[in-house]
């Protein structure tokens, strides 16, 4: 398995680190972190070698001092880098572990470092330096779980990770991401007694305001929530079958009302360590560069991780 960590130094970045203890990886792993400065280098020579364009002695100091004040700031990226390199060695010795240190818009190097690496997962803090609110994602997560071709881990764990078993909640329709959600959550190697919930949602069916009146049209309603049911237990029964054969006690709870809402409330009143939801789960067919709303939502506000699966 090979795992991208970008790590900014930050209460969440490093959260996210610790969190990793309680992810069910595997003991033999290939990791990547990745620090990025948020600044932009200039030739060091001055920008006439590159546009070819004359500068007088002042522009020339003027850029020198800029590219040596950014470069010292490049530099710290890279004492961080190696500070997560040598965290992530104590926590999983068993793993083979680089680190690099770029500059420029974090989102888009984390992303541009994906695609060379092709990392099986991402790892991100829920936000960097400037943590605002539970209820709201930071950009750089935000685009990263966007628009990467592989599963994203958006990880709000402790600084002392309890290494209890774990309790995973599996956010489940029934789609190809939703089976994603679940193999991705079998493969992993999790304490003894851990347990999974698959939290599947019904949409709430109402009669209409003449036919509540009316019994026939309350039966439909009943009728049609029903069979949703039957239809949700149905596809969920080779799901628990694959985590029952890796000894995980998995049980399937099915609940009306909004994906959104539902999701995170029953992580939170559980307890959840960690929500795994598939990319296209809870919204059907989607482009590459939209992500469901409901997957967005939980990524945004549930309290525990969150990872996001793409196969």
């Amino acid at each position: 398995m090979k795992i991208l960590v970008a790590y900014d130094g930050s209460r969440c970045s490093e959260a996210a680190l610790d969190d990793l203890v309680a992810a069910g990886l595997p003991d033999s792993c290939e990791a990547h972190a990745i620090s990025v400065a948020e600044v932009w280098l200039p030739p060091p020579n001055g920008a006439g070698d590159v546009t070819g364009i004359k500068l007088d002695a002042a522009s020339e100091r003027m850029i020198q001092r800029h590219y040596e004040r950014n470069r010292k700031v490049v530099a710290e990226a890279g004492t961080l880098a190696c500070h997560a390199k040598k965290r992530l060695k104590g926590m999983f010795p068993g793993w083979r572990i680089t680190s690099e240190a770029t500059y420029g818009s974090p989102a888009w190097e984390i992303l541009d470092r994906a695609d060379v690496f092709k990392p099986d997962l991402i790892v991100v803090g829920s936000h960097g330096r400037s943590v605002i609110s539970r209820f709201f994602l930071g950009s750089i997560s935000q685009k990263v779980l966007t628009e990467a071709h592989c599963s994203v881990r958006v990880a709000r764990g402790h600084i002392e990770v309890d290494p209890s078993p774990a309790r995973i909640v599996i956010g489940f329709d029934g789609s190809k991401g939703a089976q994603a959600a679940v193999d991705a959550v079998a493969a992993r190697t999790w304490h003894k007694y851990s347990e999974v919930r698959l939290i599947a949602v019904t949409e709430e069916v109402y009669p209409s305001a003449v036919g509540r009146f009316m019994e026939p049209s309350t039966q439909t309603a009943e009728e049609v929530s029903e069979s949703e049911r039957e239809w949700i237990e149905l596809l969920a029964d080779s799901a628990l079958n694959k985590l029952e054969a890796k000894n995980i006690t998995a049980t399937l709870h099915l609940h009306p009302g909004n994906p959104k809402n539902v999701l995170i409330e029953q992580a939170e009143h559980w307890n959840a360590d960690c929500i795994f939801v598939g990319a296209n789960a809870f919204g059907g067919r989607l482009e590459r560069f939209l992500l469901g709303s409901t997957t967005a939502a939980v990524a945004a506000r549930a309290h525990c991780s969150v990872e996001v699966v793409r196969k």
